[in-house]
């Protein structure tokens, strides 16, 4: 006698009143799921547009809420055009429009909760199918304390929760619907889709943290719109063996199900102890000669050596220099870093180069904030050769909180200023065009003035000093490893969230950061005999040979003295979770 599969489709961005979304996926699953003669396939949907259909939404709104998801750095087609408004105007209203004004609008999330969990009491699904905006919707409901009734808890269970399309990573979303940070869900199990090729506003996820979550590739790249169409993903080779596969194996044979997290599980032939990983970053060869340094190989050739002293295989250290070093090419190497995390791991990112502020234009179309960047080998001032923290948030904002990844940068943050028979500082000022969206012309003064930016988040803290580690002394910089562009939340809301979560960690992960000087001062070179490295990375390095036992709060402390000593006009920064900064450096045990 057949099984029975209940199926709950949740549809995507786009006018569905007139379409044939439900034939469509109806006809495209009976096509591939196996099993079938054992598996009777039953078929329910649910439909969000009425909610969203009497709401105008202006083009002026559409392309505010376009820049808002654009920002986030992840790739979009709208996000590479000019001219948005106009002929595709009504298309941006019902992608880009209606996802901004559903994650900033509280009654719109209500209604569609109520939409989807009581969907879920009618029909009890097995499998919940969520495209685009729909997974947004039954992310939000399946996470809200509205699903935490014993009844809808119970039926989540039992589901099979399949996102595809889908904007749940996108920073813009993670910043306004959640603390920072995207939650394990109570479900039976959770595949995420994910094709690179998605342009609207799609983005991976990584749940580490989650043993019932899996992230499956399903790359296409076919014609027509954007390569976000539904049925393409329920059609996917890897989504047949690695969704649809299982699925009816369990519910043909009534096996226990729960396919095992390989990023879970360590290799047999890997140690059972913690995990020490490195990547270090020099660059010394700038293309344009006078931007050229000294020390900077040298640094990662001193700092592996010292990494080694204190416990990290020599295997597990990678070196990335001069013109390998790319945006691309430290950007892939910082995947292999932070890939497979575990308790207890430690991994730590060194750079040795220069560092750089990029005045960005917002949503006015006008320059309002500073992004703080690293400068690859191949930086040429825009966002795509940069490496700031928008590029590697979603590297580390999901790693286990119970891991350690530090962050190392022997740079400047807002540009150097080189003297001629001075120590060489390491950063780069921007070119005149570029520096001129941060200026304006004073007529009071008859002089050429910084303009006043907008802060990121003038909520965030009482406390100037706190405000200005994550956001800069202005408020308005996306500072390194900080998380910047997901921290939505106001004081009072992140206090609320504490409370409620019972002293369980809460938002992005922090990294620990360790910096050679303060936002608006330089690091410099030092010449040691006839070999030159960075100050801070000597310093640093002599004082973590010394230490028997120290934490990293003395150990930054004590390189900062014996710079100041020196006559070197720079103070390192540390920055991380107090947990962290006041603990015994791990890597001397």
């Amino acid at each position: 006698m057949a099984k029975t599969l209940k199926i709950l489709g949740v549809h995507g961005l786009g006018d569905h009143r007139n379409s044939t979304w439900k034939e469509d996926w109806t006809k495209a699953l009976r096509e591939v799921f196996p099993g079938q003669n054992d598996i009777n396939l039953e078929f329910e949907y649910v439909t969000y547009d009425p909610i969203f259909e009497d709401t105008d939404i202006s083009a002026w709104e559409s392309a505010q809420a376009l820049w808002k998801l654009a920002r986030s750095g992840v790739s979009s087609a709208f996000s590479r055009r000019r001219g948005i408004i106009g002929d595709v105007s009504d298309k941006i209203k019902w992608t880009a429009g209606y996802v901004v004004a559903w994650v900033e609008d509280e009654e719109f999330q209500r209604q569609t909760r109520k939409l989807i969990l009581d969907a879920i009491h009618e029909h009890q699904p097995d499998i919940i199918l969520a495209h685009s905006l729909g997974s947004l919707i039954t992310y939000n409901a399946f996470s809200h304390s509205d699903a935490q009734k014993e009844d809808l808890k119970r039926l989540l269970k039992k589901v099979n929760y399949i996102t595809l399309g889908s904007q749940i990573g996108n920073p813009f979303v993670v910043r306004n619907l959640t603390p920072g940070r995207i939650s394990p869900l109570s479900v039976k199990h959770w595949y995420h889709l994910y094709n690179k090729e998605d342009d609207v506003f799609t983005a991976p996820i990584k749940l580490w943290d989650a043993d019932n979550f899996n992230q499956i590739v399903t790359y296409f790249d076919v014609q027509g719109y954007a390569d976000h169409d539904a049925t393409e993903y329920l059609k996917h080779n890897n989504t047949i063996s690695f969704v649809w596969r299982q699925i009816a194996e369990h519910r043909i044979n009534a096996k226990q199900f729960g396919p095992k997290k390989a990023s879970r599980k360590r290799s047999a032939g890997r140690p059972k102890t913690k995990n020490k990983r490195a990547l270090l970053v020099g660059i010394n060869d700038y293309p344009n000669e006078a931007d050229r340094l000294k020390g900077c190989v040298n640094d990662t050739y001193l700092m592996s050596s010292v990494l080694q002293e204190c416990g990290f295989p020599a295997e597990n250290i990678r070196l990335c220099l001069n013109d390998r070093a790319s945006a691309q090419g430290i950007l892939e190497r910082l995947e292999w870093l932070l890939d497979d995390p575990q308790p207890g791991d430690e991994r730590l990112f060194y750079y040795s180069g220069h560092g750089a502020q990029i005045p960005e234009y917002g949503e006015e179309n006008e320059a309002d904030r500073y992004m703080e960047t690293l400068v690859p080998h191949d930086f040429d001032w825009s966002p795509d050769t940069a490496i700031s923290d928008d590029q590697i948030f979603q590297l580390y904002s999901q790693l286990p909180y119970n891991m350690q990844f530090s962050m190392i940068f022997d740079c400047c943050h807002s540009g150097g200023i080189h003297r001629d028979g001075g120590a060489r500082a390491r950063g780069l000022n921007p070119p005149d065009d570029i520096r001129h969206r941060s200026i304006r012309w004073s007529k009071e003064h008859d002089m050429w003035v910084p303009r006043d930016f907008n802060g990121f988040n003038n909520e965030f803290s009482s406390n100037d000093d706190e405000t200005s580690k994550y956001f800069g002394n202005n408020g308005a910089v996306a500072r390194l490893g900080r998380a910047s562009l997901i921290r939505g939340q106001s004081e009072k809301q992140y206090r609320a969230t504490k409370r409620s979560e019972k002293n369980k960690p809460v938002g992005p992960y922090l990294p620990l950061i360790l910096e050679a000087c303060g936002e608006d001062e330089f690091a410099y070179e030092y010449e040691h005999g006839v070999i030159s490295y960075g100050a801070f990375t000597f310093a640093l390095s002599n004082n973590l040979r010394k230490a028997k036992r120290i934490t990293f709060e003395k150990l930054v402390d004590k390189t900062s003295i014996q710079l100041r000593d020196l006559g070197y006009q720079q103070k390192p920064n540390i920055l991380g979770p107090a947990s962290i900064t006041g603990m015994r450096v791990p890597w001397l045990s």
